[in-house]
């Protein structure tokens, strides 16, 4: 199979509970029936996301380090946010995370994958976009909680594709980012 792809499947939902309520997603349990039985699967229903890999012109990537306490890490990861804004589209979300995250704006931005993150678990999907044509905002955003002590290093992508391969940089969407941000830079 040359065009292998992923298949939109709609399963009837025969009941859809919300478990949890939070503020930035929910938890919800669903009874679908599935073949000639019922299953029911809970799972975090995610407003999605979109990511940045911003490539400078000495093809170095921008990683942002900050704190995520289900994983007790300080983890490399690379600018992103939420779809938490009404019509917002993923391109304007990366537009105004790597703002808001990196203080940049940049002039190209080419679409590199969309991927589920969890599909066993979540029904989030993130966008990752490549930012190129950098430069700096003329004003800094103001952080608090984990974005308070951000701390941001410029590194060649090289190094950084040698990072997840060898095991030391884990973050999946940083992962896919940079392995897609490399291929498509390599493939011109």
């Amino acid at each position: 199979m040359t065009d292998l792809r992923d298949e939109p499947f709609e399963p009837e939902v025969l009941e859809s509970d919300l478990v949890y309520e939070g503020r930035v997603w929910d938890v919800r349990s669903d009874t679908v029936q599935y073949g000639d039985g019922r299953i029911v699967r809970q799972y975090v229903a995610h407003p999605g996301a979109a990511a940045i890999v911003a490539v400078d012109e000495h093809e170095r990537v921008l990683l942002i380090q900050q704190y995520r306490h289900p994983i007790r890490h300080r983890d490399w990861e690379i600018p992103a946010g939420l779809l938490d804004v009404a019509g917002e589209s993923p391109l304007e979300s990366a537009v105004r995370e790597l703002a808001e995250e990196a203080d940049l704006e940049a002039s190209s931005w080419e679409p590199l994958v969309s991927v589920f993150t969890t599909p066993g678990g979540n029904d989030e999907v993130v966008h990752l976009f490549l930012a190129r044509g950098l430069s700096p905002l003329a004003e800094v955003h103001e952080r608090e909680d984990e974005e308070a002590d951000i701390r941001v290093e410029w590194i060649p992508l090289q190094d950084a594709v040698a990072g997840v391969l060898a095991g030391r940089l884990r973050n999946g969407i940083l992962a896919t980012g940079v392995l897609a941000a490399a291929e498509k830079l390599r493939a011109g």
